[in-house]
């Protein structure tokens, strides 16, 4: 049996999101430590750690006196946070050898062209499109800088969740994850850069109309 040596902290957060990903949590809903340590079958104090790491990445709220709650929607934050993801993916992909990319950049336009749909469940579009972006950044070096990725995107993703169940058509736009490849089978780095941020806020403003005003 594989043993997972990664930190407790690490595991409970990744089953915690995997639920989230499920739909198991309401936005708004308050966290009851003790219930769900027990449930999980660890102390306390990892479960904790977790909730803090999550509360850090816009997962969650942590109010004193009150503990954690799953952090309510709107569209202010979701804004900002794809404009957050957009700009720093596109430091990620300015920051990737030229080389690198336009040898990824084939793979990159076999995925988008693999999905034809503009119309698909929402879990199918997620788990192509993490693909899709995880191959395009996974030439950037800098460790730091993927991590702070992976952190805001763990903040942003709930939106899905939360607004569309798994099997609630949504909106994608494969034409624009093609045009990053081919720019980028071309060398032209600069324009496969904008053309990804155009990715990120034409994607926002798809979404927009799913969330409650404030």
């Amino acid at each position: 049996m594989p043993i997972d040596r990664r930190p407790l902290r690490e595991q409970i957060r990744e089953e915690l999101l995997g639920r989230l990903d499920r739909g198991d949590f309401a936005a708004g809903t308050d966290i009851n430590e003790v219930a769900l340590a027990a449930e999980l079958g660890v102390s306390r104090t990892p479960l904790r750690e977790a909730l803090i790491t999550m509360a850090g990445e816009g997962v969650l709220e942590s109010t004193q006196g009150r503990g954690f709650r799953f952090a309510p929607v709107s569209r202010k934050e979701f804004r900002e946070l794809c404009e957050i993801v957009a700009g720093l993916e596109a430091l990620a992909l300015d920051r990737s050898d030229p080389a690198y990319l336009r040898e990824i950049a084939p793979e990159l336009l076999r995925m988008a062209r693999d999905f034809p749909d503009r119309i698909a469940e929402q879990h199918v579009i997620e788990r192509h499109d993490d693909e899709w972006h995880d191959l395009l950044v996974s030439g950037c070096r800098n460790e730091r800088l993927i991590d702070l990725i992976t952190s805001v995107k763990a903040g942003l993703r709930r939106y899905a969740h939360l607004l569309a169940s798994d099997d609630t058509p949504l909106e994608r736009e494969a034409a624009e994850h093609c045009r990053v490849a081919e720019l980028l089978m071309t060398g032209d780095r600069a324009e496969a850069v904008q053309a990804l941020r155009d990715n990120w806020v034409n994607g926002m403003e798809r979404m927009m109309s799913r969330i409650p005003a404030s």
